[in-house]
């Protein structure tokens, strides 16, 4: 057992599988952690994280819970005092909602945390401070340029449209900066992650700090997973996956005609998604959790917008400007993020093991200068999904001994190039449309 473990206190009582299981409600939940069997039923609703830990209710979220916490030993302190058994191994499987019969697989599940335990020796969950120095100084040259470019050489639409592609890129390339940050994979002290992490998501990009962690923790604990990853809950406007159009088709649900969705994907889905749908999830999420402070941070990134591009373009004339780099941005990011998952595995819970899961759920593409940077480094997708904390710039470090890991239990690891993944996401969503309308 590593040293990082937690240990059962004497004496707790034995806890099976199938009573562990029975305790997956709000209000009524129950985690496994390194054979510790904790109540955090109270304990999620002032957990740091968020209600992200109910995401394993009834389960074993041991790799979770290591792929999450970089500081081991403060989540110690919170766990102690919620321990309430020890859980006995049986031969027992777990069942997916559909109420088929499902195991971990272990062999993989043992070889992923001795891969795990060897990567931290090795150092690659230690960050390099000059790459990230790197990555927040050319963001902010690129915005003083952009506002130079335009306040030097005028207004006309050259310039115009080459500040808007500059600050388009400030602003992709700060979204996967504040990424970085909010996985906690660059200071050591996770208070200095949350104070950056404020500074580039609230200050330089207008975005909300506890919205984007509500998100993409869920996000990461059940990738494409349904009703559980919100990153899919689209099916009002794009139905996903093999099984959800066919269910959709027999209740007859839904607003569009799915049959269509590959086509109008390029009208309503990369064009809106930053525009229009964050920013109004932005303002609803902030004003109903009374996140003040991320409210304040986010107002003063429009204050410093308008205090740059008012008197050079006119209080509309530097609305427009904003909206119109943040339309060129959400093609960015929209591709970039979905060309990973929207391919991939889209179903139920069957309660994977952490390395089936995240895997199933991701691909990779070819890695090359351009591709890192291009997308934030997310072009190693299985190694960011499986080690969340890992600092970006160590994932090609790692992603031989990925792939040899899976090689050596005969799963697949998807690897694709940047314009086939592009291409893949189109050719899903054909795919599932077609099954919503056969359906």
């Amino acid at each position: 057992m590593p040293a990082s473990s937690l240990s059962p206190t004497p004496g707790l009582r034995q806890v099976t599988h199938a009573e562990l299981s029975q305790h997956k409600k709000r209000g009524d939940s129950w985690i496994s952690i390194e054979g510790v069997v904790y109540d955090i039923s109270k304990f999620s609703y002032r957990h740091p994280g968020g209600k992200v830990i109910l995401s394993y209710a009834g389960e074993d979220a041991t790799d979770p819970y290591m792929a999450f916490h970089p500081d081991l030993a403060l989540v110690r302190k919170y766990m102690a005092n919620l321990e309430i058994g020890k859980l006995v191994e049986s031969s027992e499987k777990s069942t997916s909602a559909d109420g088929e019969p499902q195991s971990i697989n272990k062999p993989l599940q043992e070889d992923f945390r001795r891969l795990r335990e060897d990567f931290q020796t090795r150092g690659l969950f230690k960050a390099d401070p000059y790459f990230y120095v790197g990555m927040l100084g050319h963001i902010l040259l690129l915005e003083l340029a952009s506002y130079l470019l335009m306040s030097t050489f005028g207004t006309g639409w050259i310039v115009y449209l080459i500040c808007a592609v500059i600050m388009a890129t400030v602003q992709a390339q700060a979204g996967w900066l504040q990424h970085d940050f909010g996985h906690l994979s660059v200071f050591k002290d996770s208070k200095w992650n949350h104070r950056a992490h404020n500074f580039v998501i609230c200050f330089l990009k207008g975005a909300s700090r506890a919205w984007w962690n509500w998100r993409h923790f869920n996000h990461h604990a059940k990738p494409n997973v349904l009703h559980k990853d919100p990153d899919i809950k689209m099916a009002s406007v794009f139905i996903l996956g093999k099984k959800l159009p066919i269910r959709w088709a027999e209740k007859r649900r839904g607003l569009m005609n799915y049959g269509y969705q590959h086509y109008y994907w390029h009208l309503i889905g990369p064009p809106f998604l930053l525009p229009i749908y964050f920013h109004i999830e932005n303002v609803v999420f902030v004003v109903r959790q009374r996140e003040w402070s991320d409210l304040f941070w986010m107002a003063m990134f429009f204050v410093k917008h308008f205090i740059m591009y008012g008197p050079l373009l006119g209080g509309w004339g530097a609305f427009a400007f904003y909206m119109f780099f943040r339309f060129l941005e959400s093609h960015w990011f929209v591709y970039v993020t979905q060309m990973n998952h929207i391919p991939m595995r889209i179903d139920v819970d069957d309660f994977r093991d952490w390395a089936s899961l995240q895997n199933a759920a991701t691909c990779n593409i070819d890695p090359s200068l351009f591709n890192d940077w291009f997308t934030g480094h997310l072009n190693y997708q299985v190694e960011h999904h499986l080690f969340p904390t890992m600092p970006r710039h160590n994932y090609s470090k790692a992603n031989n001994d990925v792939k040899e890991l899976f090689a050596k239990h005969n799963v697949t690891m998807e690897t694709k190039s940047l314009m086939k993944a592009f291409g893949d996401i189109v050719v899903s969503l054909k795919e599932s449309g077609n099954i919503w309308y056969e359906a």
